[in-house]
């Protein structure tokens, strides 16, 4: 009886050995506790990603509309210098014009106190010079008639101009074959008409001179004819 008694108490008492007590999880619970953290991982991934690229988006975006802007400033500036070109292309033609008014007040002037010695129709003050767009020229003169019992003059203009672009030599001929009937090209006068007209040539092209020719209605010869070099 006593060595019953010791047993129990070497398997029950104080010295007994000692048992780990675990809770038991089924397996399916666990896997569901993996997913459930995987699950909340990639969550925050994908919202960090998303804010990074929402983010990134908008600097790109702000970038884009600084960039639009500075577009259309520039866009705005060239319209600007392009119009200042413009008005400042019409002042020195005003200044032109009235620079050819007043020859031509002096040209008459100095005709009145000649007493017009020369009779019949005459053209005067006939200039060539370059203009203030690139290739273009303008050209100037004044178409006279004078004498006793003037008859309205009816006619037209032609223009040879002379070219010379490198080594190579050639006439342009004004008006074109399709433009013979521009109203630019007619003269109507009887005492005098004031020409004033512009054309323009190829890059790299050079004039030379010009020359005009006045051809009367119905008469294929033309009746006068003068020679300008560009001034």
């Amino acid at each position: 009886m006593a060595q019953l008694f010791r047993t129990l108490r070497r398997k029950f008492g104080i010295a007994a050995p000692r048992v780990s007590v675990q809770t038991h999880v089924a397996w399916y619970w666990r896997w569901l506790g993996i997913i459930v953290l995987g699950a909340f991982v990639v969550g925050v991934g994908l919202t960090t990603y998303d804010y990074g690229m929402e983010l990134a988006g908008f600097r790109q975006s702000e970038a884009a509309r600084a960039l639009a802007k500075l577009n259309d400033e520039i866009l705005k500036r060239e319209a600007a210098i392009v119009e200042m070109r413009t008005q400042v292309a019409a002042v020195e033609r005003q200044l032109q014009e009235n620079a050819a008014l007043k020859e031509d007040l002096a040209f008459f002037q100095s005709l009145m106190a000649s007493g017009a010695k020369e009779l019949g129709l005459s053209i005067n003050r006939f200039r060539v010079q370059p203009d203030a767009l690139p290739g273009e020229y303008r050209y100037r003169m004044l178409l006279v008639q004078s004498g006793q019992r003037i008859k309205e003059f009816q006619g037209t203009l032609q223009f040879l101009v002379y070219l010379e672009q490198g080594d190579r030599k050639f006439v342009l001929s004004l008006p074109p074959e399709d433009q013979k009937n521009a109203r630019e090209y007619q003269i109507n006068f009887k005492f005098f008409q004031r020409v004033d007209g512009t054309f323009k040539v190829a890059p790299g092209t050079t004039v030379k001179s010009l020359q005009v020719r006045v051809f009367e209605n119905g008469v294929n010869a033309p009746k006068l004819s003068q020679t300008a070099s560009v001034s």
